[in-house]
C-alpha cells in the first residue's frame, strides 16, 4: 500500500511539473521563442546524462558546491533573465555581472566550464552555458537529497553582462515588500518568494552579508543596537564568529547542521527566528509567508516543499530567457564569440 501511494503521489508530483512546464515554455513562446523538453534529442541526446556524470564528480570531489551552484542559476535568472550573463569575465571597457558586489562570493565558474568542455567534446557548439547552468542547479539540489523536476532547453547565451544591472537581484537586507516587488518583476509571486528561500538550507554565507544586523543595526553605534528580530541566543553565537562588519572572509553555515543536505531545516529555523539574512526573517512579516514557513517548520510535508520547490524552479528557470535566433551558443561560458 505504502509504495502504490508512493507510486501515486510521484504521478501527481510530476503531472503538475509538467503543466508549470507548459505553461512556463508558453510564456517562452509569447515572447518569440520556445524551449523543449526534447530540444536537444537530434543535436546533442545525451546532454542530460553527460551533465549527470559530471556533477556527481563535482559534488563527490566538492560537497559544498551544491549551494553555490544553485545561486549561480538564480543570480543568472535575475539579470536579463537565463541567459548565462553571469558567467561572462569583465573586459577592459565593461565590467561584467560577475565583479559587481552582490556576486562577488559566486563559486562555481570552474565547474560550469568543465561541463562545457565536456559538451563541447561530444557536441560543437551545440549545447548553451544558460541550459548548462539550469541542468547544474536542478542536478546539485537532487544530489543533496532534494527534489528533481523536468527541465526544458533551447536557452540561448546573451552577449551582455553589465554589473550595474545586477540591482535586480533581491539582496539579504531586504525587507518584506521589497522581496515582493523583485520577484514579481520577474513573474514570480508570494509563493515562489517563500518556497525559492528554501533554498538557503543548501550552502554558506560570508559575515558581510549579514553582519548588519549584529552590529550597528540602526546606526546608534553601540553594542545593542542589533536586529531584534534575531533571536538573541543564536545572535550571540553569530557574533562569536563574525567579529566586525567588515569581515568578508568567515564562512558560516546557512543551515547549520544541514548544510550540505537539501531539506526543510530552513523553515524550522526560520520560525525559531534563527534565519541568517534579513530577508529570511520577513518571511514571517506576512501572514501567507509565515503561515507556510510554520507548516514546513513542523516536518511533516517536506513532500510538499518538495513539490512546491520544483514547481518554482521550472518557473524561474524560465524568465525572460533567449531563444531561436536570439544570442548566441558560446564555445567558452566566460567569453563571447
Amino acid at each position: 500500500m505504502n509504495n502504490m501511494m508512493s507510486r501515486i503521489r510521484s504521478r501527481t508530483i510530476m503531472a503538475a511539473l509538467m503543466m508549470v512546464l507548459l505553461v512556463s515554455v508558453g510564456g517562452a513562446m509569447a515572447a518569440g521563442g520556445q524551449l523543449e523538453m526534447d530540444f536537444y534529442s537530434n543535436t546533442c541526446p545525451h546532454v542530460e546524462a553527460i551533465v549527470r556524470e559530471e556533477m556527481l564528480k563535482i559534488l563527490r570531489e566538492a560537497p559544498s558546491l551544491a549551494g553555490p551552484l544553485l545561486r549561480l542559476h538564480f543570480h543568472d535568472c535575475f539579470v536579463r533573465g537565463c541567459d548565462g550573463s553571469v558567467l561572462l569575465d569583465s573586459t577592459p571597457t565593461n565590467t561584467a555581472e560577475k565583479d559587481a558586489t552582490p556576486n562577488l562570493t559566486l563559486r562555481g565558474f570552474g565547474s560550469v566550464q568543465r561541463i562545457k568542455d565536456r559538451l563541447e567534446q561530444a557536441c560543437p557548439g551545440t549545447v548553451s552555458c544558460a541550459d548548462i547552468l539550469a541542468l547544474m542547479a536542478r542536478d546539485a539540489v537532487a544530489l543533496a537529497n532534494g527534489p528533481s523536476w523536468p527541465v526544458s532547453l533551447g536557452r540561448r547565451d546573451g552577449r551582455v553582462s553589465m554589473a550595474n544591472e545586477t540591482t535586480q537581484l533581491p539582496p539579504p537586507t531586504a525587507n518584506f515588500t521589497r522581496l515582493v516587488q523583485m520577484f514579481g518583476a520577474k513573474g514570480l509571486d508570494i509563493k515562489d518568494l517563500v518556497v525559492l528561500s528554501g533554498g538557503h538550507t543548501l550552502g554558506t554565507a560570508h559575515c558581510n552579508l549579514f553582519s548588519d544586523r549584529l552590529y550597528n543595526f540602526t546606526g546608534a553605534n553601540n553594542d545593542a543596537d542589533v536586529d531584534p528580530a534575531l533571536d538573541a541566543a543564536y545572535l550571540a553565537r553569530l557574533k562569536s564568529r563574525c567579529r566586525s562588519l567588515a569581515d568578508n572572509v568567515t564562512l558560516n553555515e546557512m543551515d547549520p547542521g544541514s548544510f550540505l543536505s537539501f531539506d526543510a531545516g530552513y523553515y524550522r529555523l526560520v520560525a525559531k527566528r534563527r534565519g541568517l539574512f534579513h530577508s529570511d526573517s520577513q518571511l514571517l512579516a506576512n501572514p501567507v509567508t509565515r503561515a507556510y514557513v510554520q507548516r514546513q517548520a513542523t516536518g511533516r510535508f517536506v513532500h510538499e516543499f518538495f513539490n512546491d520547490f520544483a514547481q518554482s524552479m521550472v518557473k524561474m528557470s524560465s524568465v525572460d530567457v533567449l531563444t531561436g535566433d536570439q544570442g548566441e551558443i558560446r564555445k567558452k561560458c566566460y567569453l563571447v564569440n
